[in-house]
């Protein structure tokens, strides 16, 4: 494709993109009809009644919906999906990676090695993102990472890319597990000590003056588990006074931050391993003797550093305030950005039972505190979150992320994404000329944005909603993300570049010369055949895409680009392509598809 063809095609959207979208004047068309259900004695759940509520629920439940994946599942019980996916095998992150270097680690010294090494567990992040069929998992983990940051912009993580990839695994087996599992599991973890520098903290010594490094300890409570002020059970801050009460001081923080004294690398290793990809270990030599004292707990002098830790994160997890600060987070990455207060409060007391009744009737959580299959599933099927109850609502719903808009459209028309090295635009998505965002690509433990970011100088602000994805939507960011997508939706076969090429190869590196032009290449098979039909290309996007929520503004916006496309000849593969490229880029900058409800 030219470059005056691109350049024209990233004016049309940005034009089309702005005026697209309607509101509450502007009802969408109605739901198609969903194929016949099964027979079945069982009541259905609503979430997968039609095939927009089916598309709506796998929005949240993962990263977008195939066609396939609607039509199978149309007509059955959402809560046997659900159950389905807790019992799915994880696809991990360092098996991947691995497959990059042949399965040594030494193999980084190769140059073919050397090309892909530090980006290795982001590039096989892709590939289960787009291919995994454990969706739920993948989708809960990425929240998870948002929450638990670390981030490969930390230069010894960007170095040592098996400590990230471990890391990753972390968050992707613990996902279904127990919170307060998952919180030792990421104290342990190389890529937490380093990013939130602990790794090699010793005790105080008062002849030096050292103390403890205090990184961890501050922000295990402020951003991970319990935030800086005491909560309600719905997650609003208990008022005294007028002010909110704070939970705790500096004090607190230097108590706790002993607890976290001795832990290191394993040095005594296999020498065929990375010391970076298993857990951290104790050196007592290292650890605090003093009494560790934070949030009403002292955990008496000279007690051993993993009995410390267990205590430690024991008392940490009781605290009344997990459960809502966590919850709330959760609710806003799979499903609204500003969660109503009683919404919070059941998804809160799943948390804090560990358990929870699906639809089908089938209870989830074994009972301890922190159970995630009770939480993830309070969320999805609390009736805030039933597609149908969301419609109609401007105050419901969420920015989709645009690492989450990129994988749709991967997912949706089935893009082979097994080879995302050869694709440089996806080494690095965190800039405001890409996606803005990137995974474990954060600036900082804060994440890309916060989850109480209220956008200021908007209505959503001016009512006091949080919309956290809106800390990262600006002028820039805007027209990088229709600059990002028009590259890869109007990517064609063969125009993966010959520099790329020579690149690969004068390294080593083995490339298939006929499969790597058609690396993230959109066939487009199914929307070609109804480049002729408009107004069926338009409900069909409308049904993958949008979820049966494009409006009828919208719509005939899409239509009428295609018209303007002429198709004077049907075989014209050239213009039908086009046509459905239009269509698909003025979807996909529509506020009906911007906002996931």
């Amino acid at each position: 494709m030219s470059h005056v063809f691109r350049s024209g095609f990233i004016a049309s959207c940005l034009v089309l993109a702005a005026c697209s979208g309607g509101g509450p004047s502007d009802p969408a068309p109605s739901d198609p009809p969903a194929p016949p259900p099964p027979p079945s004695s069982a009541a259905i759940s609503p979430s997968f009644e039609t095939t927009s509520s089916t598309a709506r629920f796998l929005a949240k439940a993962g990263f977008g919906a195939r066609a396939a994946d609607i039509n199978r599942l149309t007509g059955t019980e959402a809560s046997d999906w659900v159950l389905d996916q807790f019992n799915t095998e994880p696809s991990l992150i360092t098996p991947g990676m691995r497959a990059y270097h042949g399965g040594l680690i030494a193999d980084r010294d190769q140059p073919a090695a050397g090309l892909v090494y530090g980006l290795a567990p982001t590039l096989t992040w892709w590939t289960n993102a787009i291919h995994g069929e454990d969706q739920l998992r993948q989708r809960v983990a990425f929240a998870l990472s948002q929450i638990l940051v670390t981030s490969r912009r930390d230069p010894v993580l960007d170095f040592h890319p098996e400590a990230m990839a471990y890391y990753m695994d972390v968050l992707n087996e613990n996902a279904f597990g127990n919170y307060r599992d998952l919180l030792e599991d990421v104290t342990y973890s190389p890529a937490m000590g380093v990013y939130l520098t602990y790794r090699g903290n010793q005790k105080a010594d008062p002849e030096t003056g050292r103390m403890p490094d205090e990184n961890y300890a501050r922000e295990i409570l402020q951003l991970f588990t319990v935030g800086l002020v005491e909560l309600n059970p719905d997650g609003t801050p208990v008022v005294s006074g007028g002010q909110a009460r704070e939970l705790f001081d500096n004090d607190d923080i230097t108590g706790l931050a002993r607890v976290f004294t001795g832990l290191n690398l394993e040095f005594n290793r296999d020498e065929e391993r990375s010391y970076y990809d298993r857990p951290m270990q104790v050196y007592p030599y290292n650890h605090s003797e003093q009494a560790k004292s934070f949030l009403g707990l002292t955990i008496p002098a000279n007690t051993p550093a993993e009995e410390s830790i267990d205590q430690a994160l024991d008392h940490i997890m009781a605290h009344p305030n997990v459960g809502p600060f966590v919850s709330r987070q959760l609710i806003q990455r799979l499903v609204t950005s500003n969660p109503d207060v009683d919404y919070v409060e059941r998804v809160s007391r799943a948390f804090d039972t560990g358990q929870f009744t699906l639809p089908n009737g089938v209870r989830v959580g074994d009972g301890r505190k922190g159970d995630m299959q009770a939480t993830i599933s309070a969320i999805l099927f609390d009736p805030d979150a039933e597609p149908d109850n969301a419609l109609g609502r401007n105050d419901f719903g969420k920015i989709r992320e645009p690492v989450l808009r990129f994988i749709h459209w991967a997912r949706a028309f089935e893009v082979n994404a097994r080879q995302p090295e050869l694709v440089w635009d996806i080494w690095d998505t965190s800039s405001p000329e890409s996606l803005s965002q990137g995974p474990f690509l954060s600036p900082s433990v804060f994440n890309f944005y916060r989850p109480g970011y209220v956008p200021p100088r908007t209505e959503a602000g001016d009512r006091g909603m949080t919309v956290p994805e809106m800390q990262i939507v600006n002028a820039t960011s805007t027209v990088g993300y229709v600059n990002f997508m028009t590259y890869f939706v109007a990517r064609r076969e063969g125009e993966w570049g010959h520099q790329e090429m020579i690149d690969f190869i004068g390294q080593g590196y083995p490339v298939d010369e006929t499969a790597a032009p058609r690396a993230y290449v959109a066939g487009y098979e199914t929307e070609m055949a109804l480049a002729h039909a408009p107004e069926d290309l338009a409900d069909h996007l409308n049904a993958l895409l949008v979820e049966g929520q494009m409006t009828n503004t919208t719509r005939q916006i899409v239509i009428d680009a295609v018209n303007n496309i002429p198709l004077d000849d049907p075989n014209d593969q050239d213009a039908r392509r086009y046509r459905v490229e239009m269509a698909v880029m003025i979807t996909m900058t529509s506020t009906d598809y911007l906002v996931q409800r």
